[in-house]
């Protein structure tokens, strides 16, 4: 009940700041974005639905038979929702692995799955990121923008780099954990048991790395696609707003305000990422503009997942497990 709560109170801050922020001009500059413009930001959406599930398939392999397709799209949708209404995003990655268990696919699979699905999308980050970075070369920039640039890079290449640190070590990552454990009188069969999932995850990790190299391709190809329909909605919407800011500044205010959501625990970082956005949003557009346009982006990219997500993950998974992620972290 609490976790219910507690997302109750980030959906009102989350229409709160903007509210707040854009006073008593939000309305006008509501009432005028133009509905074409609204029903095509709502179509990419559907389409990041498509593109995820036909990720999905490609990632399972030879085990992709054990989901049809309308069943993976299914599993993306609730996955989305999970995200969305849970502290953090941690319920995600238990409705992926407990939706493919349901249709055979071992728990190890999946959670390679989603650990292979999530270097992609860092290595889109860091591609995209690069690629902004060049651009801001021949751009005059404000101090600003500078910083954003700068904790944006040192944060994905921390986490490749640690990532690639945990490859590495892995095996030296796991006697030191269980020296850990062992200090934190936690028994040995326990120990052992959470090894060994572990060991079973990095080989089908191992796997998944394995799949041919034309799967993989297409997996970072669908993966820029899905991205860069995803962060192109806040750059549509203030568009049609009137405002003329640049894609690459749009994208990067958006990855930092969701960022900032994913640190604050809140649940889809409710709150956190709007009072980011604004921040960082604001001066370069105005108080009402800014404040419409972050209404009109979480409106597509956020409320829209849980209203359509929920039903879905409901169906699929049932009520009881709802309750479980909403109290993941009490655990």
């Amino acid at each position: 009940m609490s976790r219910a709560l507690l997302l109750l109170v980030g959906l009102l801050a989350a229409v709160l700041i903007p509210l707040l922020l854009g006073g008593s001009e939000i309305g006008s500059r509501l009432s005028a974005f133009p509905l074409p413009w609204l029903l095509i930001m709502f179509g990419m959406i559907l389409l990041c639905w498509g593109v995820n599930t036909l990720r999905l398939r490609l990632l399972l392999g030879d085990q992709c038979h054990k989901v049809g397709r309308l069943r993976s799209l299914g599993v993306v949708m609730a996955a989305e929702f999970a995200y969305c209404a849970t502290p953090g995003g941690s319920g995600g990655p238990l409705t992926i692995m407990a939706l493919l268990a349901r249709h055979g696919v071992r728990p190890a699979r999946g959670s390679a799955v989603f650990a292979m699905d999530q270097l992609s999308d860092l290595l889109f980050f860091l591609c995209a990121l690069s690629g902004i970075l060049v651009y801001a070369l021949f751009q005059h920039l404000s101090q600003r923008m500078e910083w954003m640039l700068m904790v944006s890079a040192v944060s994905l290449f921390g986490g490749l780099i640690t990532c690639a640190m945990v490859a590495r070590y892995h095996r030296s990552l796991i006697r030191l954990s269980g020296r850990w454990l062992a200090r934190a009188n936690v028994k040995a069969a326990t120990r052992m048991r959470w090894a060994r999932k572990l060991l079973q995850f990095l080989a089908a990790f191992t796997d998944t790395l394995e799949l041919p190299v034309q799967t993989l391709i297409k997996v970072f190809v669908l993966t820029c696609v899905h991205w860069l329909l995803r962060y192109s909605v806040l750059y549509l919407a203030l568009r049609g707003l009137g405002a003329d800011l640049q894609w690459a500044w749009s994208f990067l205010i958006q990855m930092l305000a969701l960022s900032a959501g994913q640190f604050s625990l809140l649940p889809g970082g409710a709150g956190a990422a709007e009072l980011t956005s604004a921040a960082l949003l604001a001066p370069m557009v105005g108080k009402s503009t800014a404040a419409a346009a972050i209404l009109i982006w979480r409106a597509v990219t956020y409320y829209f997942y849980l209203l359509v997500g929920g039903p879905v993950f409901l169906l699929m998974l049932g009520r009881p497990l709802l309750m479980k992620l909403m109290k993941i972290r009490q655990a």
